[in-house]
């Protein structure tokens, strides 16, 4: 897989030099830093109630259990609404201090606002809110509208006001958004593309920054079924090129019904 970035505007997170030069004694100590985090898109769903949580289990336990299993998770239902600062600090309290979230951010950017200049408000109040996660903060995934094409010029913009500190992937649902110039413009901002094989629009596995950002809805990419152990051994594979590459990775199964995303989850890091 050829890797599009020419050089890093965007920051490292945690003080991470982008381009591995004057960080660690040798590259080899560069590249096991890189870590593989795999996980779920969320965790509160009933039908995993008896196939991975205890039946009589209280909903409160439910991160702290699942974060006995797992050590990331993708913040899924942020999307849909805002949470107070109160819940983003209990999520906090209930997970070991090597958890992360990554954040899906608000369809009011999204689909709204379509990544207009409007968004800095919502900017800011995403950025308030993922910064109550302290360390415990991960990559933040824009996932766009299926409705919503291709247009250079606005994501241009929109990457303008972006926070510097920050890990952002995409997720592209229209199929006119995998055009060359799009990829390059996210390599050269340092910016994942989400490699999501979402039915609406299934992304070109094409690296585009130094970490990895994987989203899988499923076999068909409607968010059923589980993953053939043939597919999952071939993510495993790609996933064991990036670290070696010393790019961190992490990995989202969204194919939540039936309790297959967890399930699923467990299979791919079994194979690593």
């Amino acid at each position: 897989m050829r890797f599009l970035r020419r050089g890093p505007k965007r920051k490292a997170p945690l003080g991470r030099n982008i381009s591995g030069a004057g960080t660690f004694a040798d590259e080899g100590a560069w590249r096991q830093m890189a870590r593989v985090h795999i996980g779920t898109s969320g965790w509160h769903y009933a039908s995993w109630r008896g196939p991975f949580f205890p039946s009589d289990l209280p909903l409160k336990q439910q991160l702290s259990y699942y974060a006995g299993q797992f050590h990331t998770t993708e913040l899924n239902g942020v999307f849909y609404r805002t949470p107070t600062p109160e819940a983003v600090r209990t999520w906090r309290s209930q997970v070991d201090g090597d958890f992360v979230f990554a954040w899906k951010a608000s369809k009011f950017i999204t689909h709204w606002k379509r990544l207009s200049d409007n968004s800095r408000n919502s900017l800011a109040l995403l950025e308030d809110r993922v910064s109550l996660l302290g360390p415990a903060a991960g990559p933040i995934l824009f996932q766009l509208p299926p409705q919503f094409e291709a247009n250079a010029d606005r994501l241009a913009s929109f990457f303008k006001l972006l926070s510097t500190k920050r890990r952002y992937s995409f997720e592209f649902r229209h199929p006119s958004w995998y055009q060359p110039r799009i990829l390059r413009m996210l390599a050269d901002e340092n910016i994942s593309l989400c490699l999501s094989d979402h039915h609406d629009a299934p992304a070109p596995w094409r690296r585009t920054a130094d970490f990895v950002y994987v989203r899988g809805h499923g076999p068909s990419g409607r968010y059923y079924g589980h993953y053939r152990r043939p597919v999952l051994a071939e993510w495993a594979k790609r996933i064991k090129s990036w670290k070696r590459q010393g790019c961190d990775v992490y990995v989202y199964f969204d194919n939540d019904q039936k309790s297959a995303a967890p399930s699923d989850a467990l299979k791919l890091r079994s194979l690593l």
